[in-house]
């Protein structure tokens, strides 16, 4: 499990659990067995399954967590996910924490699914973006790939991507390529942000790899693919969601990125009940 993810899981239980349970130590004072299950309450695309054990692991070191269903697979209201065989404090003091996890996470492959169920007809790749709950990445991330979206980069160390900002500080695209081009291997791939088709003309000339067509509207991302004329990968980025995506899945482009795919994602109903 990646070193993040295990830091997270030990930075939520002690969130929740602090000095210490006062209700599940004052109430259980033995080391019983006890046996609960997790369902569904609606229709989810599961996904956090190893997460929620490694969250029992750490408060019963003996745990059984028995997955009933796989990760990535959709299940309906009702069904069981796991079962779980610990100690009653475990169980107690572990639910809520493994829970917050899976509903979160399950929440944002459930949207990424609707999201790629819209592309199924296209041949078009859909990303994730950076736009994610601070420490939270490389679990949310997981969660996009679960439901079926490839990952954008995961941060500012394994991906060239000049935006807007960049631009104003080299005084243009083709300068911030032709920097950044110098100063780096040249295995690397250099993406640029364009808003109009004068920028996009600059990134093509310039030699980008990838042009981030950014806030177009859908007839002038048409004239863009035309100027690009397969000269560069196409990603086509900004102020999609589930209601416009189909009006963005232009022929000629190869990605849809979207923020939407894991900060607007809900918490999916999902409980645990102990035998």
């Amino acid at each position: 499990m990646h070193q993040s993810i295990e830091h997270l899981i030990e930075l939520a239980l002690s969130e929740d659990i602090g000095a210490g349970d006062i209700t599940t130590d004052n109430l259980i004072q033995t080391d019983k067995k006890a046996e609960a299950v997790i369902i569904a309450k609606e229709p989810v695309i599961a996904a956090g399954l190893n997460i929620a054990k490694k969250v029992f692991l750490k408060l019963d070191s003996n745990a059984v967590f028995s997955p009933l269903i796989k990760e990535g697979e959709a299940v309906k209201a009702g069904d069981y996910i796991c079962k779980i065989n610990a100690n009653f404090k475990a169980l107690l003091t572990g639910e809520r924490t493994a829970l917050n996890f899976l509903q979160k996470l399950s929440g944002i492959a459930t949207n990424v699914k609707f999201y790629t169920s819209l592309l199924k007809d296209k041949n078009i790749k859909l990303l994730d973006t950076r736009k994610t709950t601070p420490g939270w990445r490389v679990a949310e991330k997981y969660a996009a790939r679960i439901g079926g979206a490839a990952n954008h980069r995961f941060g500012l160390f394994d991906g060239v991507l000049i935006k807007d900002n960049h631009i104003k500080a080299a005084g243009s695209i083709s300068d911030a390529i032709k920097t950044i081009r110098k100063n780096t291997s040249h295995l690397l791939k250099i993406e640029a942000e364009a808003s109009d088709l004068i920028q996009v003309k600059q990134a093509v000339e310039a030699g980008a790899d990838i042009i981030m067509l950014d806030n177009m509207k859908p007839a002038m991302i048409k004239d863009a693919v035309k100027i690009i004329n397969k000269r560069a990968l196409i990603e086509v980025s900004g102020g999609i969601n589930y209601a416009n995506i189909k009006k963005f899945a232009i022929d000629g482009i190869d990605f849809i990125s979207s923020g939407a795919l894991i900060h607007s994602a809900r918490f999916v109903d999902i409980s645990m009940y102990i035998s």
